[in-house]
Formats: structure tokens, sequence, C-alpha cells
């Protein structure tokens, strides 16, 4: 135990120190280290938790605002009179959105604040939503407007987790950052169970226009209390002078991004969590079809609803878990790794076990369990980029996210076809199976926990940028 905290404490320490002592060595990236202590000063133990609560109900409102169109869309369909290609245009043009501003917003988080970019985001998608029943019925082409319209709310909503990593990496230490992104996640869990619950039950009483009212109105509500009392109404939020100053590092060699990505251990991370996204999208896409096709007489509440009820508390066990193992002296990376063996391996074994279920419960059993590990991701993979990279963890988390949401997409349709081809369920859940190895085994054999932002060899303490 006491080689591993030696080991953890002083992997960072060399640079630090070589900073300290060689201050001419440093006169050219004065300036930089100056902005980069100011930037970096990390929130106290109830200040972080504060954010904490605050983060989690922004994901939770941002997850009901997203999942509103599919909450709605039988009766849209039905109001407008789309059919099920027209329902499935509108419902996933919000991913192609999604994708593209996923490396723009974590860029920027780095430079001015996540939680600055977080905010002025949750402001547009949460006006978006309350204002998608007006644009739905005064525009002569329904299906047009809403299509744009999730296009739209897929670019707004897409910065949310870049900024939330830029943000975590700036403001939390190490040792805590753990459970602050795994209860962060869980938000996106809860989100969905009370849209799926209380927005079910508006659109039976008072039409499917009152979700999208009641939604946007409440996240346009954070947005506002979370300027005024955390960040105490400052303004102007984001002025191009901020971005310029932040960007503009004099006598500062600058790190390109080919240089970044040749390290070992980006490349594992951006691998697993490519598989990580792939796999889960394609279980959150035809797990309930896979229960109706199976199962046709089982309630669909239940299949819909206990796996996230499991996936909650597991988030927040994880990242408590792994906290402690790091407070304890265990070494960052090891922890890092266990998180994602469990997240990627043991999940694996339950979702094999679906190939061969006879009984409804025991499905729900093996799904839930295999939804509750995949959840241990926030305390591995997504945790590991603040590791690497703090002083672009935004950025590179984008670059991330956009791969994973691109092959999940393909993964999805891809696993689709197997159904039509071979008419067995099991080739699914193989091919989900051998995903999540191949991305187990690449962060097992590669990812570390130490700076690759900072340049050891010199002594000298840069940020990335581009």
């Amino acid at each position: 135990m006491a080689i591993l905290q030696k080991h953890g404490k002083n992997s960072f320490c060399p640079d630090l120190s070589s900073i300290k002592e060689n201050p001419a060595d440093n006169i050219g990236a004065a300036g930089s280290q100056k902005k980069w202590t100011e930037s970096s000063q990390n929130w106290t133990r109830p200040v972080a938790r504060i954010w904490t609560v605050v983060l989690l109900l922004g994901t939770c409102l941002l997850y009901c605002a997203r999942v509103a169109m599919p909450i709605c869309a039988v009766s849209m369909a039905e109001r407008f009179s789309w059919s099920k290609r027209e329902t499935g245009m509108v419902l996933g043009s919000f991913f192609w959105g999604y994708c593209f501003t996923q490396v723009l917003g974590g860029y920027v988080s780095d430079r001015v604040g996540g939680e600055k970019v977080m905010l002025l985001s949750a402001a547009a998608w949460g006006a978006m939503t309350a204002f998608t029943p007006i644009l739905a019925h005064f525009c002569s082409q329904p299906i047009f407007s809403m299509t744009l319209s999730r296009f739209l709310m897929g670019l707004l909503q897409g910065v949310h987790y870049p900024s939330l990593a830029s943000l975590c990496s700036q403001k939390v230490v190490e040792s805590e950052r753990g459970f602050l992104m795994s209860t962060v996640g869980s938000g996106s869990y809860l989100g969905t169970l009370v849209i799926g619950g209380v927005g079910s039950l508006m659109l039976d009483l008072y039409g499917w226009e009152s979700v999208f009212y009641v939604s946007g109105l409440l996240s346009v509500l954070w947005a506002y209390c979370m300027w005024k009392y955390l960040l105490k109404g400052e303004g102007p939020i984001i002025t191009l002078e901020s971005l310029g100053s932040v960007g503009t590092q004099s006598k500062i060699p600058k790190r390109n991004w080919l240089r970044l990505f040749r390290q070992p251990a980006v490349c594992a991370v951006i691998i697993t969590h490519l598989c990580t996204a792939s796999t889960f999208f394609t279980l959150l896409s035809w797990l309930p079809t896979f229960f109706k096709d199976t199962f046709p007489d089982a309630k669909g509440w239940v299949f819909n609803v206990i796996p996230w009820f499991v996936a909650i508390p597991s988030s927040l066990f994880s990242g408590c878990l792994s906290d402690h193992l790091i407070s304890q002296g265990f070494d960052t990376a090891s922890v890092r790794k266990l998180m994602q063996f469990f997240s990627m391996g043991v999940s694996s074994v339950f979702t094999l076990f679906l190939c061969g279920t006879t009984t409804f419960p025991a499905a729900v059993a093996f799904v839930s369990a295999t939804m509750g590990l995949t959840t241990f991701s926030h305390s591995g993979v997504s945790v590991n980029v603040q590791d690497l990279a703090p002083s672009c963890a935004g950025a590179l988390f984008g670059v991330m996210n956009t791969c994973g949401a691109f092959t999940g997409v393909i993964m999805v349709y891809f696993s689709g076809y197997l159904i039509e081809t071979t008419g067995s369920w099991a080739s699914v859940f193989g091919l989900i199976t051998v995903v999540n190895l191949l991305g187990l085994t690449t962060f097992l054999s590669f990812a570390e926990a130490r700076r690759v932002d900072v340049d050891l060899a010199k002594g000298r303490y840069h940020n990335i940028h581009i």
C-alpha cells in the first residue's frame, strides 16, 4: 500500500518541482503558468457537493428534454399524419446534430469555463424545448420544423458532457472526480425515469404539448438559478475577449493534437469510450424490442423501469468506491482499470446469459445487472480523460463522444441487420460482448493516469491547445 501511495503522489510532483526550481527556464511560460494556476483552483468539499447536486439536476433535465420527443412521438405522428419513416427521421435528426458540437463545446469550455458553456446551452435547449409545440402548430410543414428543431437540440445538447468533463478537470481534485462524474452521470437515468413516468401521465391528461412546455421551462429555470446563485449573476457570460485572452499565450510552443493522439494512453481512452458508447446505445435501442419479441405478454413498465432503478445506485456506488480506493493510496490507473473491468468485462457475462434466457424474471435480472455494471464506466474511462489531459479535457472528451456517437448509430443499424438475417438475438448479444472485450483489452493494456499534457523532458508545464 505504501508503495502505491508513493508512486501515485510522486508521478505528478517532478514536473511541478522543476518549475519551482528552474524559474529561468520558464520565463516564456510564466503567463501561462499563472493563468493555469488561477483557473485551476479546486472547489472546497462543501462547494463541490453543491455543484454536484446542481449538475445532477441539470443532467436530469437534459434527459427530460431529450426524451420528450420519443415519449410524444406516437401522439404527434397521429396528429400530423407522419409515417414510420418520417417519425424515424425526426427522432434520428437529434443524433446527427449531437455529433457536431462535441469538440467545439469542449474546446470553448477549456478556455472560458465549462459552467459558462453549460449555462448558455441549457438556456438555449430549454427554450427550444418549450417552443417546440408552437413550431409544430404554426409551421405549414411540421415534419420540416420538427426535424430542424431536433437537429438544433442535438447541436445545443452536444456541449453538455464535454463542458462537464472540462469543469470537473479544472475544479475537482483527482480523488473526488469519480464520485462527481458517477453522480452526475446517474442524472441521465433519473431523467429517463422521470420523463417516462411523469411525462406519460401528462401526455394522457393534458396532451403532448404539456410535456414540452414543462420540461423546457424547468430547464430554463435551472439555468437561471445556476446563473443567479452559483455564478452570482456575473455577465457577460462569454465574450470574444475572454476567448482570445486565453487562447493567445505568447512565447509558448504549441502542442498540436497529432502529438497528443500519438500517446498510447489517449488512443486507449478513445477506443474504449467508443466501444462503451456503441454497446450502450445498442442495448438502449434494442432491449425493449427484445422483450416484446421474447416475452409478448410481459408488462412494458417492468423492463423499461427496473433496469434504470438499478443503474442509479450502481452509478453512485462506483463513484464512491473509486474515490475511496484512490484516497486509500491505490494507484489511480489501477482503480480506473478496475472500474472499467466491471463495466465491460463483468457486464458482458450477464449479457451472454441473455442468449439462453427462458424466463422473464431472469431476463429482467440479467438486463438490470448489465445496465447497472455498465455505469461503472463513469468512474473509469470517463474520468480517465481528466487524469491524462486536464488542460484540454473538454475538447478531448468531445472527440471521444463524437466517435462514440457515430459508431453507436452504425452499430445500432448493424444489430438490426443481424436480427433480420439470423433471426436470433444471440448474434446481437455476442456482438456486444466482442466489442466490450475489445475495448476492455485495449484499456487494460495501455491506460495510464499520468498527465500527458505536461512536457516532463524539458521540465515545463504547458497546456496543449489548438
